[in-house]
């Protein structure tokens, strides 16, 4: 296991690489940023990209960090794509506007940035100190407590030294725009008026539309992040998604940011929250229970299937349930890890399932981070719960444009699922921009309608689709064509270069250092866990399955000349301090997916970051570095 330390390494002492993107800078009010203009400041350099729930948690973990140090402090997000829609710049744009980023971004389309910086995963984080140099990386969530204590350190012995700046950063709001929805996520036909009920994601509220679908006839919200129970004026959301109606003909609401699930009466407006406790679930917290006392993560759509409310759990790559008549919420589907698995729901991987649709015997997924279409329904014998299946997708790297054959199919991050009057299944296919057709009868996918501004989810209304068009900031209706559009087949692989591997004996290490003042607590147990797996699963010959020490010895089949490893770990730290019997306890977690290739001259070991600093052997940085030779902070790529 990696030994934890409380300070940074001091050997390392590696000069930040300059930051470049061709997308060039946004949130700066034209201004081109260069780390010689934040000298002085603390920087630390958010690498996410917009599709990633994981970098989404971190943008809300930073907020307060932001609020509370902000004449210290800059934050920079690098935005590094892993979709092709992603590296447009209007994508960037709309999303760095979407999600509420209150500080500069670089549009770093051709991942330049992410190279210089070794960076292996989304989310994450690198802390550069006053004069320049890299101090710190952490890759995944859950670090928010360690860069408040690494910042408050380096506020204090940088004060001491004269060199800390304090001020503003380079931070400009871009203008505000005027219109009545912006970035709506998921809507839902009232039953009886004719309406609509929208979920304002950006706006953190709900709209009820006319018939028309443009006219507002209220808003449930006060606009503003919260939650907060009560009537359509003092109640409050934090970026609201999924919708859906329940028999007595009120609305749940997945309540993304907030963690929970909402209740809407559509009488009168008034808003109660069903379950979540407005926290984050995290690996060791319970996955069943009275639903107010159980965390959930990311809820992301809701669809009443088999008298229960079934979530689209994103943030931890699950469906839970949520039984209404009991008032519990359990784990449905799913084991936290990301990737595309089929088979019984207990064993069944997803990778941020975001839409859900129920039809008949199945619950439809739209499981946008593999690019798939899924259904999950009960196993033949009914007798061992749900099994799950896929009828479009092939996995994490692999997505496009393609319509024929299901096999050969491919989309591109969808997020909405809807299905049909004919027993078909429309995909808000919404990377691409379109909204395609599964026919389950013939296994075949083909394209309804193109140019759509990122839809993300549709509702049928007499024979029509109305489809929500987040990045258009309105509703479409359209006829359902009675033939297909014709698009050009296009496939894609994200961009991330392998990185080459010696075939044979190999080793991982996930370096992990816990922040200052904190160590691993043995006590109870091992607090870090190691899983490790591949795709294909004959690349590893030896050293896959889950382990409680951050390293492990790996055979990598020479025959498998590619593929895919799959990692994912996780350390607790708590409070170093002897005389408290319930020290405070933090979980730091990462999953990642390092494509590789064998090759006789390639890396005998890879490293990993989840905290820390890697100091090992070949751990040079990949730009210029004032610094002795031996000085490590980069895990090779």
């Amino acid at each position: 296991m990696n030994a934890p330390s409380s300070l940074p390494h001091r050997r390392a002492r590696v000069r930040a690489p300059e930051l470049i993107g061709k997308g060039g800078w946004l949130n700066t009010g034209g201004k081109q940023v260069t780390l010689a203009d934040l000298r002085g400041s603390i920087v630390i350099l958010d690498f996410w990209t917009f599709c990633c729930v994981n970098c989404l948690h971190v943008l809300d973990e930073l907020r307060e960090l932001e609020e509370r140090h902000s004449d210290t402090v800059v934050i920079v997000g690098v935005h590094s794509p892993k979709f092709v829609h992603e590296a447009e710049h209007q994508s960037v744009v709309d999303a760095v506007e979407r999600y509420e980023v209150h500080h500069p971004v670089l549009d770093d389309p051709d991942l330049a940035t992410w190279r210089q910086y070794a960076v292996r995963a989304w989310p994450t984080l690198v802390v550069i100190d006053p004069e320049g140099y890299v101090v710190a990386q952490h890759a995944g969530e859950g670090h928010a407590h360690a860069l408040e204590r690494l910042v408050t350190r380096l506020e204090q012995d940088h004060a001491a030294k004269g060199t800390l700046r304090r001020g503003d950063g380079p931070y400009v709001p871009p203008e505000p725009v005027a219109t009545d929805l912006r970035f709506p996520g998921k809507a839902v036909a009232l039953p009886g008026s004719g309406h609509y009920l929208v979920s304002d994601s950006t706006r953190h509220a709900l709209v009820e539309l006319a018939a028309d679908g443009e006219t507002v006839v209220r808003r449930i919200g006060t606009g503003e992040r919260g939650l907060v129970d009560g009537d359509a004026a003092t109640a409050r959301f934090s970026e609201p998604q999924g919708l859906a109606l329940l028999p007595d003909g009120s609305v749940v609401v997945a309540d993304t940011v907030n963690h929970a699930l909402r209740r809407v009466d559509v009488e009168t407006g008034r808003v109660t929250t069903l379950a979540g406790t407005g926290r984050q679930w995290w690996q060791g917290s319970p996955t069943s229970g009275p639903a107010r006392e159980v965390a959930l993560s990311s809820p992301w759509d809701v669809a009443w299937f088999e008298d229960r409310v079934w979530i689209a759990m994103a943030g931890v790559h699950q469906l839970w349930t949520y039984d209404p008549r009991r008032e519990r919420v359990e784990v449905a589907a799913g084991t936290t890890n990301e990737g595309l698995v089929d088979g019984h729901a207990r064993d069944a991987w997803f990778a941020q399932p975001s839409g859900l649709a129920a039809a008949g015997s199945r619950l439809w997924i739209a499981d946008s981070e593999t690019s798939a279409l899924r259904w999950a329904e009960r196993s033949a014998d009914g007798e061992d719960g749900y099994v799950v299946r896929t009828a479009v997708g092939t996995g994490l790297f692999d997505f496009g444009h393609r319509d024929g054959p299901a096999g050969q199919a491919l989309l591109q991050h969808p997020l909405g699922v809807t299905v049909l009057p004919d027993g078909s299944v429309a995909v808000s296919d919404t990377y691409n921009n379109a909204l395609r057709r599964y026919d389950p009868v013939s296994g075949e996918v083909s394209t309804l309608a193109t140019d759509l501004r990122e839809p993300s989810g549709a509702v049928v209304v007499d024979g029509d689709i109305v489809v929500v068009e987040s990045a258009g900031h309105r509703l479409t209706r359209m006829h359902l064509p009675e033939e297909a559009v014709r698009v050009e087949a296009v496939a894609h692989r994200t961009q991330r270069a392998a990185t080459d591997v010696a075939p044979g004996a190999f080793r991982l290490d996930v370096v992990f250092s816990a922040p200052a003042g904190q160590k691993l607590d043995e006590r109870y147990g091992p607090s870090t866990r190691l899983l490790v797996s591949a795709t294909p699963p004959e690349l590893l010959a030896e050293g896959a399955g889950k382990g409680t020490d951050l390293f492990r010895d790996l055979v990598l089949d020479p025959a498998v000349p590619e593929g895919v490893l799959h990692v994912s770990a996780m350390a607790a730290s708590c409070d170093d301090d002897p005389g408290n019997e319930y020290p405070a306890c933090h979980v730091h977690q990462q999953d990642w997916g390092v494509p590789v290739r064998l090759a006789d001259r390639g890396d005998s070991r890879l490293a990993l970051v989840l905290a820390g600093m890697d100091t090992g052997a070949d751990a040079a940085p990949d730009a210029g570095a004032d610094a002795a030779p031996d000085a490590g902070a980069r895990a090779g790529q």
